[in-house]
């Protein structure tokens, strides 16, 4: 019988000896401490820790949102670490970002604010992206909601939008800070099933930042941090 063909292991975030520091002279403290990891292609990764032990701002500096000062950083084969703010600005397009506040503009429709994430993909028309963002609506639970402002939403549908505006954009990787906090624990675990599906489907790495232990069975692997350091993994992928 002929040999299955193995998949290629491609990393899409590349991490050694990560460092990062707020203030300066007397006041520069470290956030990060040496932070070493590799997220693969179609990964679902869970990033776990007490507050402020610098999950976010991980996530902030993956996601070219800030400077990268010491140690090496590769995300998407892009080195950060000495790019320029046109490289990051253009790689930030090919990453899906969900904040904990949402985002949403409130002079926009919940479909126009998903449409923003789709109107990223130059080679379509515009009823194309219309579709595109109608599709992730629904897909979110929201398809009968396309018409309403932020106003008239819940704070779980609008955490469910921002989601949607992300996943629209076809991104290669997907970072989530708290994504399914202001979710019930059904929608929570329908919303993670479908970001791993997502992962397997198109390859694409999913980061999130989580305290939502409800969470942790469907995740690839887990990564805990502490006092800006990466202390233990969990749950590691087998090809």
């Amino acid at each position: 019988m002929p040999t299955k063909k193995k998949i290629p292991i491609i990393s899409t975030v590349r991490i050694n000896n990560l460092s990062h520091f707020y203030g300066v002279a007397d006041t520069r403290k470290k956030v990060l401490d040496g932070v070493n990891f590799n997220i693969t292609n179609g990964e679902l990764v869970l990033l776990k820790g007490p507050s402020g032990c610098g999950k976010t701002t991980l996530l902030t500096l993956i996601g070219a949102l800030r400077t990268c000062q010491s140690g090496s950083l590769n995300v998407l084969d892009e080195e950060l670490n000495g790019a320029s703010r046109k490289t990051r600005q253009k790689l930030r397009r090919k990453i899906g970002m969900i904040f904990q506040g949402h985002n949403l503009l409130r002079c926009l429709t919940a479909e126009q604010n998903v449409q923003m994430g789709a109107d990223l993909l130059g080679n379509l028309t515009y009823l194309q992206r219309r579709e595109v963002a109608r599709k992730w609506l629904s897909d979110v639970g929201l398809e009968e909601h396309h018409k309403k402002m932020p106003s008239d939403l819940s704070g779980g549908q609008k955490q469910r939008v921002a989601i949607a505006r992300a996943l629209s954009a076809n991104p290669k990787l997907l970072l989530a800070d708290e994504p399914t906090s202001a979710l019930d624990s059904v929608t929570g675990r329908e919303i993670v099933l479908l970001l791993k599906n997502l992962a397997k489907e198109q390859n694409c790495s999913v980061l999130m930042v989580t305290h939502d232990p409800r969470i942790s069975d469907l995740a690839d692997r887990i990564l805990n941090m502490e006092d800006g350091k990466i202390f233990s993994t969990h749950g590691k992928l087998e090809y």
